[in-house]
């Protein structure tokens, strides 16, 4: 089973996005809500998966991106966000990040991530 952690400074967001993901068969093994939780639970559990949103007070997606890529640089990472300035994406490309989910999700877009980027069918 693939394990991912969800990261979003908003709590409702990071449940529904974790419900959504359960339904489409992953686990999910830890929530967090900037990116010092990003990376720390990153380190302790190691996961698949990374989705996290970018734009968050105090540590945002970006620090926490840069820290993971330190530890870990083939760590897959998906960001998730309602920022789609050029700046913003510029800067996730220079960061590796896997894939880009948009705000607001739905339940497709993530399936069409997970099958095109991981080959995992959903279904």
């Amino acid at each position: 089973m693939i394990t991912c952690i969800v990261i979003d400074d908003d709590a409702n967001t990071t449940k529904v996005f974790s419900d959504i993901l359960e339904l489409i068969g992953l686990r999910v093994v830890g929530k967090g809500y900037d990116g010092n939780d990003a990376v720390s639970l990153y380190k302790k559990h190691r996961p698949n998966v990374v989705f996290i949103d970018i734009v968050m007070p105090h540590a945002d997606g970006f620090y926490a991106l840069e820290k993971i890529r330190e530890f870990d640089p083939n760590a897959k990472v998906v960001a998730v966000t309602a920022d789609f300035t050029v700046d913003v994406e510029r800067r996730l490309k220079e960061l590796s990040v896997t894939a880009i989910i948009r705000k607001p999700f739905d339940q497709n877009e993530i399936r069409q991530v997970l099958i095109h980027k991981y080959q995992i069918s959903t279904s």
